[in-house]
Order: structure tokens, then C-alpha cells, then sequence
């Protein structure tokens, strides 16, 4: 290890350079609502099993009230990581795939896309089912947006995952 790489990590640790996030702006082209929609279905998903989740009576022992906090730990935090993970993938069509064209095709989608962040958001600071399902309402409304844009008809079909609910899919082949 050279003096100079020896330098650098030790400024590395005094002052760590920010972390940058970003989808590849090459433009690559591959982009899906798909991811949104999954996220969504995620935060329902979470909701239903904090739901269902049965709190330790007054005679639990230590370990079954470590069991209930670490399993609604583990739920809390799945469901805010997906809920910010359809926040991002929403404003990546927002900003990254959709063109003026598509808002002029489609003038209800700004107004849509920030019902769907506000979902989101709205989805990852609450234990509310209304508005996990209103995450996945907006993400299905986007993807038939986003279908159209690529002249791929959609229908909606009822998931294949737990939460069972209407999912909007493109007609391929």
C-alpha cells in the first residue's frame, strides 16, 4: 500500500466522502413501474402482518416479548424501506422516463404522481392499511400511464403474492 493510499483512507475516515445514489443517467431506456408496484404491495403486505401480529399478554415471558418487538421491528422497518423504495422508484419515471409528450398525453399524471409520493410517504410514516392500498392504486394508474407511452396494452389481474390485490400488467407476446 503506497504512502499516498495510506493518506487518503485516513482522510477517508476523518472526513468519509457523501455516498451519491442515482439510476444510471446514460439514459439506459429500462425502466418499470413494476418496481413501484411491488413496493406497494410490500408496505400492504407489512401492514397486514403488523396486523395480525399478537401482543404479548401480562404473563409473557422475556423471551416472547423479545420475540413480538423484534418481529414488529423487523416489519416497521420492512415497510419503511419499501415505502421510500416506491417513493424512488416513482420519481424516476417522474423525472427520468416520463417526456413532455406523456404529460401532454396524459395531463392528470402530475397530479398523479404526486398523489402517489404523498402516498408514499404517507404509507411509510403510518401502520394505516387505506393508505398502503392508495400506494398501489396510484402505482397501478402510473404503470397504465406508462404502458400507453409504449403502446403495450395492460389489464389487471389479482396479484400472485399474499396481499391478493389488483395489479396492473402489461399484455406481452
Amino acid at each position: 500500500m503506497s504512502v499516498a493510499h495510506k493518506l487518503l483512507r485516513a482522510l477517508d475516515r476523518v472526513r468519509p466522502a457523501p455516498v451519491a445514489y442515482a439510476h444510471c443517467d446514460i439514459p439506459c431506456g429500462i425502466y418499470d413501474p413494476h418496481h413501484a408496484q411491488l413496493a406497494a404491495h410490500t408496505v400492504i403486505r407489512m401492514v397486514d402482518l403488523i396486523g395480525q401480529l399478537e401482543k404479548p399478554g401480562p404473563n409473557a415471558t422475556a423471551e416472547q416479548r423479545q420475540e413480538y418487538h423484534n418481529k414488529l421491528t423487523r416489519y416497521i422497518a420492512t415497510k419503511e424501506q419499501h415505502a421510500e423504495i416506491y417513493k424512488s422508484e416513482i420519481r424516476i419515471l417522474y423525472g427520468d422516463y416520463f417526456k413532455p409528450e406523456h404529460l401532454q398525453a396524459f395531463p392528470s399524471l402530475h397530479d398523479t404522481i404526486w398523489k402517489a409520493l404523498k402516498a408514499g410517504s404517507k404509507g411509510r410514516q403510518e401502520i394505516n392499511l387505506a393508505a398502503a392500498e392508495d400506494m398501489l392504486k396510484l402505482a397501478n394508474e402510473i404503470a397504465e400511464a406508462f404502458w400507453k407511452t409504449k403502446s403495450i396494452a395492460t389489464y389487471r389481474a389479482k396479484a400472485p403474492y399474499p396481499t391478493a390485490r389488483e395489479t396492473v400488467y402489461p399484455k406481452l407476446g
